[in-house]
């Protein structure tokens, strides 16, 4: 019996030897798969940035940066497209342990100063243009994701901490990883440019379709901005659905993912295996109500219609995620406001000067007027959009511009603040008004100072820091948060295009 219980303990143990032979062979076939997926990941040595902004917190930002390049497996989106664009520019604000982010979008289009920036592969850099302006993706197409970074650093005062690109094919295989996506329209949409094709209503999307839902622009009012809005709905239905299936708490299905998008991914070097591991880590107890996104209010740039510009409120969103303070949330609980009154023909009367919003546009050349035009109307109550130029600088009269017949009564308050003439847009969204400052306006509200074209008043740099800490212009943003309801967008397609 001792003969038959000494060739079970050998048994046994050759057993255990050789499962843990076969574990260690396991473990070791898993690590090299991972270390070969982590490998084949691009990484970019992000030089050159110059003088930085300080690090304040303890809290992650980092550039995410969706690229148009053709290249490799991108052929298929337009093989005779060359170089690349940064079709998305997003800072993702990330507080100490992860309880809580804002992602804050920054329109393809914004204008932003032209800096020197070394070249970078796939970039042949650029040189310094003092006093010259070039569009934000510009910025990253003439010298990659280094440029791009230092643009938003130098432009916005706030520090990044690490970039993340991703295109088109590794989008689709982040979508497709995650088991789809829900997006709703409010109409069927037939784009052949991003090549879109939906019926109204909600739809569970795969990698190609949510793919082309992301980059439709010629919908609705036919603009970037608006396209923006639409994403963040996009990505809110992303987060709901990683919470939805504990895709964090998956290390199989995270090295799925990471595997599907690492050749069509890019980062700095800096951001090794333990940083991405810890990010991960914090954010398993992310939940999408927690998630703020952002899109930055601009207004229209005069010398360029396709162009957008900052506002100087900006300076406070860009202020707060420095410090890691809260932004002004978005996504709050709507309020119950009384029936507007019903005037001639059953149509509804603004109820307020607060039920519109307002965007002063200076028309006049003489600098400094539409800050001042602006705070007049905010202290008569008026939400302020934005602050920018007008397409002409020849108006001699103001106009009060307006979308429905409910916006009017606003209009015409607005006519008796500025003057000039009140005349209905259909082109504007629903509820805007936009106010091109003409030169009677000066003769009207004469400030302090005389204020010659082409220079500012001490008075009118006031009335513009006023307005900037007012906030006014802050409660306009577009945000919403992670857990908005998917088909609450319908803002998003509003617009002369409707779905074609």
């Amino acid at each position: 019996m001792r003969g038959t219980g000494a060739t079970w303990r050998t048994v046994l143990g050759w057993l255990a030897v050789s499962v843990a032979f076969v574990l260690v062979i396991t473990s070791l076939a898993a690590y090299l798969k991972f270390r070969t997926v982590w490998d084949s990941i691009s990484r970019i040595d992000v030089t050159g940035l110059g003088s930085r902004p300080p690090q304040l917190t303890s809290a992650l930002n980092i550039l995410l940066i969706g690229s148009d390049s053709r290249a490799g497996p991108n052929r298929q989106f337009g093989a005779g497209i060359t170089g690349q664009r940064s079709d998305t520019v997003i800072v993702l604000h990330i507080t100490p342990g992860g309880r809580s982010a804002v992602v804050l979008s920054i329109p393809r289009d914004s204008v932003v100063p032209v800096l020197s920036c070394p070249p970078e592969p796939g970039a042949p850099g650029q040189a310094a243009q003092p006093g010259q302006v070039e569009q934000i993706n510009a910025s990253f197409a003439r010298g990659g994701p280094g440029c791009l970074w230092k643009t938003i650093e130098q432009t916005t005062h706030l520090r990044l901490d690490h970039f993340i690109e991703l295109d088109f094919t590794g989008f689709e295989h982040v979508i497709d990883d995650v088991g789809g996506v829900s997006i709703c329209l409010p109409f069927a949409v037939s784009d052949p440019l991003s090549k879109l094709y939906l019926s109204p209503g909600r739809h569970h999307v795969w990698g190609a379709e949510a793919l082309a839902f992301w980059r439709a622009r010629y919908i609705g009012e036919g603009s970037d901005l608006q396209r923006i809005q639409r994403d963040q709905y996009l990505m809110a239905s992303v987060l709901q659905g990683v919470e939805r299936t504990d895709l964090l708490a998956s290390p199989s299905r995270l090295l799925s993912v990471v595997t599907d998008v690492a050749r069509s991914t890019t980062t700095d070097s800096g951001l090794n295996l333990a940083t991405l591991t810890g990010i991960v880590s914090s954010m398993r107890q992310l939940r999408p109500a927690n998630v703020q996104f952002i899109e930055l209010p601009t207004a229209d740039y005069g010398p360029n219609p396709n162009w957008v510009t900052w506002l100087p409120s900006d300076a406070s969103i860009f202020a707060a995620i420095a410090h890691d303070s809260a932004v002004p949330s978005a996504d709050a609980s709507p309020t119950v406001a009384p029936a507007p009154p019903v005037g001639p023909g059953g149509v509804a009367l603004a109820n307020s000067t607060s039920d519109v919003v307002v965007r002063i546009l200076n028309g006049s050349g003489i600098v400094g007027i539409a800050q001042q035009a602006a705070q007049v109307a905010a202290d008569q109550g008026f939400r302020i959009l934005g602050v920018g130029t007008a397409a002409s600088s020849a108006h001699q009269n103001s106009v009060v511009e307006y979308a429905v017949a409910a916006s009017r009564p606003a209009a015409m308050r607005l006519q008796d603040l500025v003057g000039g003439a009140v005349q209905r847009d259909p082109r504007l969204p629903p509820g805007a008004i936009d106010v091109i400052i003409g030169a009677d306006f000066a003769l009207r509200h004469p400030p302090s100072a005389a204020s010659p074209r082409g220079q500012a008043s001490s008075a009118d740099q006031a009335a513009a820091a006023r307005l900037a800490r007012s906030g006014g212009q802050l409660s306009a943003y577009g945000g919403i948060s992670g857990s908005a309801n998917v088909c609450s967008d319908s803002s998003a397609f509003a617009g002369p295009r409707g779905g074609s």
